[in-house]
């Protein structure tokens, strides 16, 4: 065994030959040997017992391979390739030079020279050569002696021409190279699945990590205006408090005197200041106060709530930027009507109708216009000017929507969106479409897709409001940015949707 072979290794070795196995089988007992160490050891002793455990067998077990274990071997070795140690030519007689080929059939290496019988000689011709190797007994099938060049599928093992008329007659015999190309083939798949895998995992890391950052930002946000608002709450409760001492004083004293005055017998300076005495004060009314405290804990309450609401939402937005992508209008789907700019981030209505090929991805009765690259998995986000419209639609939509004729805007059929008709009539086409109150009128909407989530949700850049969003979709086919800036109603729609660049910093 190799000094570098690791703990792993250990698992993988044959206590028999102390090497990483070579087609693995277990015994009843639930040990683990070569099938030829196996076979090599109970052929020369009397009886069938574990080289491992000593447990004894009646009877000799049948050995079946075992795959998983096999695999797990295979995977290992080409992980970590030995060095191949020097083969030299068995024919050589005194300085032995390296071997060029082995011979299955010979059972023997060759060096250039001593190879030229083998490509010259008929009968030499047809024997199988392969790159040198010094276990050439491994590639021989030990039974019959003979190269090891057929697979049973039955058993899951290499096996020779006479074995297929002799222990594996009526077995499913391929050639060994069908099953290798066959394994080079789902080996591959496995490892791009294998890399896929590690990609997702290192993207969900990032998520983690940059998911953290945003947290620890917005509770440091929260606590500062958290303590901001109790440093002013404490400011007012201390000038309350210091008016109230102040009037205590002031009651404290006019209390004294009048205490003096009922036991004065001068009753003429009774009369003459009874009235200043008696006299209502202007004391601060107490129920008042009591009211304005809780008015006052009520609206820093609300004042709260509404600023953790615009602080998550704010926080929401940041994190969902860091997923924005590159959207460029695609002109091969633009209703005729409508006007591209060079760059592919403007559309705008125009009264002429183009004379544009219609070709089956052109919308031809709806002013609809898609994006050129689609999405079929992970998180996207874009964000799209709608400043000076009077009229838009935005959203996403599936690759295989309808553009020829009439057609509803709704999920049903391939359609999330939100629009503005009217100038002031917000509406989510869902099934049915709701409308939408807006407290400010959006210039500037981002467009949030969760593939696997089934999540499209529309927000509101500038106030960092939440505008709609559609939730437990199923999504099968790519989805693709929308756009629609709708017709020129009266002169007041002739503002373009702007495709904007995404303003994200972590």
């Amino acid at each position: 065994m190799s000094t570098s072979c690791g703990p792993l290794t250990e698992e993988l070795q044959c206590s028999i030959c102390l090497d990483v196995f070579t087609d693995p089988v277990s015994t009843p007992c639930g040990h683990n040997f070569c099938k030829t160490c196996l076979n090599k050891c109970w052929d020369n002793s009397q009886t069938c017992n574990c080289p491992y455990c000593k447990e004894t067998f009646k009877q000799r077990p049948d050995l079946k391979i075992n795959t998983t274990l096999r695999e797990l071997t295979g995977h290992y070795k080409n992980k970590n390739p030995e060095e191949k140690p020097e083969v030299l030519c068995d024919f050589c007689e005194e300085r032995k030079l390296q071997a060029l080929k082995s011979c299955l059939v010979c059972q023997s290496s060759y060096c250039e020279t001593h190879l030229q019988p083998h490509l010259r000689v008929a009968g030499l011709k047809k024997h199988k050569l392969m790159e040198p190797v010094s276990n050439l007994e491994d590639y021989i099938c030990q039974k019959h002696e003979r190269p090891l060049e057929l697979f049973c599928r039955d058993d899951q093992t290499c096996v020779c021409l006479m074995c297929t008329v002799t222990d594996h007659k009526n077995h499913n015999t391929v050639p060994l190279e069908e099953v290798i190309e066959k394994k080079k083939t789902q080996l591959m798949k496995t490892q791009k699945d294998m890399q896929q895998k590690i990609q997702n995992r290192l993207k969900k890391i990032q998520d983690i990590k940059q998911s953290a950052k945003v947290r620890k930002r917005f509770y440091t946000e929260v606590l500062e205006m958290m303590e901001e608002q109790q440093k002013a709450a404490e400011k007012q409760e201390q000038e309350l408090i210091k008016d109230l001492e102040q009037e205590i004083t002031e009651l404290k004293m006019r209390n004294t005197e009048l205490e003096q005055l009922s036991h004065t017998e001068d009753h003429l300076h009774l009369l003459q200041i009874y009235s200043s005495l008696c006299s209502p004060t202007n004391t601060i009314n107490l129920p008042e106060i009591s009211m304005k405290t809780h008015e006052s804990l009520r609206r820093a309450l609300i004042q709260l709530r509404e600023t953790l609401d615009e602080k998550l939402t704010q926080t929401e937005l940041k994190w969902m930027q860091q997923y924005a992508v590159d959207v460029t209008l695609d002109p091969d789907t633009a209703y005729p009507k409508l006007i591209l700019s060079d760059d592919g981030k403007q559309v705008r209505y125009g009264d002429i109708r183009q004379n544009l090929s219609d070709n089956p991805e052109r919308f031809d009765r709806y002013t609809n216009v898609l994006g050129v690259e689609g999405f079929s998995s992970g998180r996207f986000y874009f964000e799209v000017q709608v400043k000076g419209k009077f009229q838009w639609e935005l959203g996403v939509a599936r690759g295989s929507v309808t553009r020829k004729g009439k057609i509803t805007l709704n999920p049903s059929n391939g359609y999330w969106t939100v629009w503005l008709k009217n100038g002031n009539e917000y509406a989510a086409l869902s099934d049915p479409p709701v409308s939408l109150f807006l407290r400010v009128k959006p210039q500037r909407v981002g467009v949030f897709v969760d593939y696997e989530e089934g999540l499209v949700s529309f927000y509101d850049v500038e106030s960092s409001s939440h505008i709609y969003s559609y939730t437990g979709q199923s999504f099968t086919d790519k989805l693709y940015p929308y756009f629609s800036p709708d017709s020129n109603v009266g002169g007041k729609n002739s503002a373009p949707l702007i495709i904007t660049p995404v303003n994200y910093s972590k």
